[in-house]
């Protein structure tokens, strides 16, 4: 089908915003592509499914390859992805070559992108053929896998992860039980209010755009000091296509790394680029110029870290999963449509299914064309001042909680309530993005266990005996809980080396 039968003018004209907003976002130091989408979620309300999806797909591009500009030009990675852009980078900006730094990774990110798309558009629908059969055993145990991520995305302390997504479940269960409809856990005085739970959009927004800010704020929100960068000193310094010539199995490699490192739930982008520099230091010819400002190590960084981007929605758009808190927020923007993401998503939305890719091919092509030929100029959203951009974020995400649905002032209180949860979430030490998942997928869990117990009539041997997929589950489970575990003994270990 016709890229312009699918994804009208309207559609790209809005992935071509998307992409500028997104590249902004991610160009700012502590602003990243999760704050993009979570702010300008709201919009998608008021759009076409198909004009929604091109929207946030270009703020999902533009600010995964963002990323790029501080870590290169700063030496702080925009994204978590980002972290090895660094390494290389940063080096090549000190020897006065930072235009040619820059163009290598929007290079390689184009190319990242784009393979693991080809991946994406013959993965996905083979996983969900395989998966739209299931029971509602096989969707209950597929939803704690999930979960098992909150495992995997726990940093620093294993206990205090599984708590957030504990809590987070314990949340998502307030309001009306689907079974009997009786309320529950509604503190009382908001019976109306919280008849139906808390509203996704105003959580999502207050926990990643306000609680962010204040936590900002409280830092302090200088601008960047500006070090008198100079981008290109000597025609040595000058970027030219010929640094790719022998470059083209590591782009291959860290692609497709990036990409499969993207369908594993909760291993996340620094996870994907730091495999992916380890790889090419590995097999290059000259490793000793790693760290040093050798290309080909901000080759394999950025090229597995938009690896990801195709990655991330396998599990997303096959199986219902949200890899990472970005995804996660992509499975609000289909909520507030009324589409439910999983094994039948694909075969029953083949027009959305495909704007997804024409957006995903338009996304990487603008995003290589607008940082390309404007680098000079995106270089300087590094110095943007936070104090301007924080209180027109601020009044947007107000707007957009109380227009959601359809004037509801609740919602506001709700994106403060959870604004301020968040700015305290991240003093205290609990964790956002395993909250966040249990808070999205906890109704969802209550609903498949009672749909299962409800068929079996109560024998919860049926989790344990539904064949050898249920079985299967079970191992993928249990071998994700026991990696949680065992990095979580090795990251402490290594602490404890660099501490003594």
């Amino acid at each position: 089908m016709e890229l312009i039968g699918i994804l009208s003018p309207m559609s790209i004209m809005l992935c071509f915003l998307g992409v500028l907003i997104g590249i902004i976002f991610g160009s700012i130091p502590g602003m990243t592509a999760t704050m993009a989408i979570a702010i300008f979620l709201p919009i998608t309300y008021a759009l076409d499914m198909i004009d929604s999806i091109g929207l946030l797909i270009g703020l999902y591009v533009g600010g995964i390859s963002g990323g790029l500009v501080p870590a290169i030009l700063l030496n702080i990675p925009g994204t978590p992805s980002s972290l090895c852009t660094t390494f290389d980078g940063y080096p090549m900006t000190q020897n006065g070559q930072g235009e040619k730094a820059l163009k290598v990774g929007i290079t390689a990110s184009v190319i990242g992108g784009l393979l693991s798309l080809t991946i994406l558009y013959f993965f996905a629908p083979l996983l969900a053929s395989v998966a739209i059969d299931f029971s509602s055993v096989e969707k209950f145990l597929i939803i704690i896998f999930a979960l098992t991520i909150i495992a995997s995305i726990s940093k620093g302390s294993l206990l205090v992860g599984m708590f957030s997504g504990i809590l987070g479940v314990f949340i998502s269960l307030i309001g009306t039980f689907a079974d009997n409809n009786e309320m529950r856990l509604i503190p009382p005085g908001l019976e109306d209010q919280l008849v139906y739970g808390f509203s996704l959009l105003p959580v999502l927004i207050g926990l990643f755009a306000i609680g962010q800010m204040l936590i900002e704020a409280e830092e302090g929100m200088k601008p960047a000091t500006h070090q008198n960068i100079e981008l290109n000193k000597g025609e040595k310094s000058k970027f030219k296509f010929r640094v790719f010539k022998n470059q083209i199995v590591n782009l291959c490699r860290s692609s497709v790394l990036g990409t499969f490192i993207g369908i594993l739930p909760g291993v996340g982008g620094s996870a994907a680029s730091i495999t992916a520099y380890s790889q090419a230091k590995s097999f290059s010819k000259k490793p000793g110029n790693f760290g040093k400002g050798e290309p080909e190590g901000l080759i394999a960084s950025e090229s597995a870290n938009n690896g990801l981007t195709g990655g991330a929605l396998i599990p997303l758009l096959s199986l219902g999963i949200p890899g990472d808190s970005t995804t996660a927020i992509l499975i609000g923007a289909f909520l507030l449509q009324g589409i439910e993401v999983g094994p039948l998503f694909i075969p029953t939305n083949p027009d959305l299914w495909s704007g997804i890719i024409f957006a995903l091919i338009l996304a990487n092509i603008v995003m290589f064309a607008l940082m390309f030929f404007s680098i000079r100029y995106f270089a300087k959203i590094v110095y943007i001042p936070k104090y301007i951009i924080f209180p027109i974020i601020i009044v947007m995400c107000a707007v957009g909680s109380y227009a959601i649905n359809n004037g509801v002032m609740f919602d506001v209180w709700t994106l403060l309530l959870f604004g301020l949860a968040g700015y305290i979430f991240m003093k205290i030490g609990i964790q956002i993005p395993p909250f966040l998942i249990g808070f999205i997928l906890g109704a969802q869990c209550e609903k498949y266990f009672i749909d299962s117990l409800k068929g079996s009539g109560g024998d919860l041997t049926i989790f344990f005996t539904n064949g050898p997929v249920a079985i299967g589950l079970w191992v993928l489970i249990i071998a994700a809980l026991a990696y949680a575990i065992f990095d979580n003994l090795r990251s402490k270990k290594n602490e404890t080396r660099e501490a003594a």
